[in-house]
């Protein structure tokens, strides 16, 4: 059976994000890859977390799945300090011994000290801005795609040695809603990137 930490990033403003949303991401994908035979783990960021377990469940899992709203082009600040305790703390045991360069061998690159060969990871987001927002040059994030934006995190698993899963997204969930259409299409997306995964 293979496993998946399903991490939920969200952090509640009350009256401006509640969550609900996030949380149904996070329901939903528990529902499907449980029904895809997977074993499932979650971590919800705010409430709390223990930086060893965090560890352990790392070291458990093939995949990292991250649910995650977006907070001023970033992620709430509830999961960097998340990624600053947990991600720090497993330099030199679990997630990568060093950031990969030795003097004795330069052709060792920054960024291949990994330990995660062989797991993989997914962003999934949700956005107040809507899809054309990112998919032109002459619009806010200049058609750099929601993978250009969130490059960032992506190399934060890619440090550790991850291959990523597609990405998802939801767009415009504040202005113009459309929950049940963005269920249908998150279905369908687990679906086929956990499909080759499955056991």
């Amino acid at each position: 059976m293979k496993k998946v930490l399903l991490i939920s990033a969200h952090q509640l403003y009350e009256g401006f994000a509640e969550g609900k949303l996030n949380q149904t991401l996070i329901d939903v994908a528990k529902e499907v890859l449980n029904g895809m035979g997977y074993e499932v783990k979650t971590t919800i960021v705010q409430n709390g977390y223990d930086i060893a377990e965090e560890l352990d469940k790392y070291k458990w899992t093939d995949v990292v799945f991250v649910q995650t709203p977006v907070y001023w082009m970033s992620v709430p600040y509830l999961f960097k300090k998340y990624i600053d305790e947990v991600h720090t703390t497993g330099i030199g045991q679990v997630l990568c011994k060093d950031d990969g360069r030795t003097r004795s061998d330069l052709s060792k690159k920054y960024g291949s000290g990994g330990l995660m060969q062989g797991k993989k990871y997914m962003i999934s987001t949700t956005w107040n801005a809507p899809l054309e927002a990112f998919e032109a040059s002459n619009q806010f994030f200049e058609g750099k795609g929601v993978d250009g934006v969130f490059m960032w995190l992506h190399k934060n698993y890619q440090f550790f040695g991850m291959e990523p899963l597609p990405t998802f997204s939801c767009y415009d969930v504040l202005k113009n809603a459309d929950v049940e259409n963005d269920l249908k299409r998150f279905k369908s997306h687990l679906n086929a990137a956990f499909h080759s995964e499955t056991p």
